[in-house]
């Protein structure tokens, strides 16, 4: 059995969805530090410029784990986000297709920062037609910190095999690997390009944005194109 185990991002990007697609059980890892400034808590969009910000206020203090981080009290920030969504892709092919979905997950409030972004993760991979089972970390007890906490998680969960993102051949101590029993592959994932919105030439392309560009672009060819971005 194949594990891949991520920290929760805010409506991530195709290679997170890759990522998890390509598994057999994703494991969102909400009980580690909490980092600003990073994915955890934002991402991107397409607006006529060029990337947008998604942000999610926060009202975070070291050392809090990411499951332990709140939402500030700024209540508009859900508009906020909606309108930036609905402003820069309602004449997209797929706009009516999916902004109802985005228009129930804004109305809902939630009092964590992991909430939203645990379901912002459902949402997508919902979008995209993709049933991996997605498993929160925080519901059960494994020792240790960095690579021996990812082969004990891989251990509790009776893998076998663990996908790695392409950053982990920079950290990940091999020689604990080979010891374990459990072999390791590396997810190398590049960005497709497709059809963009406000993207008159291949060099006005962004890549890497939130995997909401695609959908409203690209509707149900969405999965599709976005497995032809990378191996592992």
């Amino acid at each position: 059995m194949k594990l891949a185990i991520h920290q929760p991002q805010f409506m991530p990007w195709s290679g997170y969805f890759h990522k998890m697609a390509t598994c057999d059980r994703f494991v969102l890892l909400d009980n580690v530090q909490f980092k600003k400034n990073e994915w955890q808590h934002r991402n991107r969009i397409r607006s006529p410029t060029g990337p947008l910000w998604l942000s999610v206020p926060t009202t975070y203090k070291f050392p809090q784990l990411i499951n332990e981080v709140g939402v500030a009290d700024d209540h508009q920030w859900r508009t906020r986000h909606l309108k930036s969504i609905e402003n820069n892709y309602r004449k997209c092919s797929y706009f009516s297709l999916y902004f109802s979905r985005f228009e129930e997950f804004y109305a809902r409030e939630l009092p964590t920062l992991c909430e939203y972004s645990i379901a912002s993760i459902r949402l997508l991979a919902d979008c995209l037609a993709i049933t991996t089972p997605v498993i929160l970390a925080s519901e059960f007890t494994v020792e240790g910190a960095s690579t021996e906490r990812l082969l004990n998680i891989c251990r509790h969960l009776d893998a076998d095999e663990y996908l790695a993102g392409a950053g982990g051949k920079g950290y990940m101590d091999m020689d604990l690997v080979a010891k374990s029993g459990i072999t390791v592959s590396f997810q190398e994932y590049a960005p497709p390009h497709y059809p963009q919105h406000f993207c008159k030439t291949d060099e006005d392309f962004v890549p890497g944005l939130s995997v909401i560009d695609l959908l409203f672009n690209c509707g149900p060819d969405s999965f599709t194109i976005l497995m032809k971005g990378g191996t592992a």
